[in-house]
């Protein structure tokens, strides 16, 4: 048998029957879960050096452990001596098992890291059950190498769920271990 990530064990043993029976749930299959994870690194100088876009794609598949692919301007902007084409960051979008072992990686080793961390944002849900988080600075995850590094960029997290309301989802992210600042928070739907 293969290898089960930890998350995913909580996931099944833990987290489903407790949303199941908060929600009141008639199936398994109505209880939401974590689709996949979507992160997203933008180098805004890589328009001046095209080395930058690569490092981004190394680090990034570092952090993940699966290729991250680089990604390209849509439009041209002459404010920023940009053209339509040209490669400006990198983003990779995880899902079942690797998923899980980001996940776990990002809770109990890189969030810690974060200085003057207290707590996570919980009000950038997008209202359909996503949560969406940026981090400042790259190094805070062990892979990341600081004598490498030749400049720190920061990076969005998308957490992409089968939730149907912000409430299910928050309670879904909190239930795998995600800290939250606001232990106690009251989302309205609209």
């Amino acid at each position: 048998m293969s290898h089960v990530p930890r998350l995913r064990k909580k996931y099944q043993t833990e987290v489903l029957p407790a949303l199941q029976e908060q929600f009141q749930y008639k199936s398994v299959m109505e209880v939401p879960r974590l689709e996949k994870i979507c992160i997203n690194q933008g180098v805004g100088r890589a328009t001046q050096d095209k080395k930058l876009a690569e490092n981004a794609v190394q680090e990034l598949t570092l952090i993940t452990g699966q290729r991250a692919v680089k990604t390209k301007a849509k439009k041209s902007v002459s404010n920023f001596k940009l053209r339509e084409g040209m490669e400006i960051g990198a983003r990779v979008t995880l899902r079942s098992a690797q998923m899980y072992e980001f996940l776990d990686r990002l809770i109990s080793v890189a969030l810690p890291r974060v200085r003057d961390f207290r707590g996570i944002n919980d009000k950038s849900f997008d209202g359909r059950g996503n949560y969406s988080m940026g981090i400042k600075e790259q190094i805070v995850f062990p892979e990341i190498d600081l004598d490498k590094v030749s400049n720190i960029t920061g990076m969005d997290i998308t957490f992409v769920t089968t939730a149907k309301t912000d409430a299910e989802a928050l309670a879904l992210l909190k239930a795998l271990g995600l800290p939250f600042k606001n232990q106690n928070p009251i989302i309205q739907n609209n």
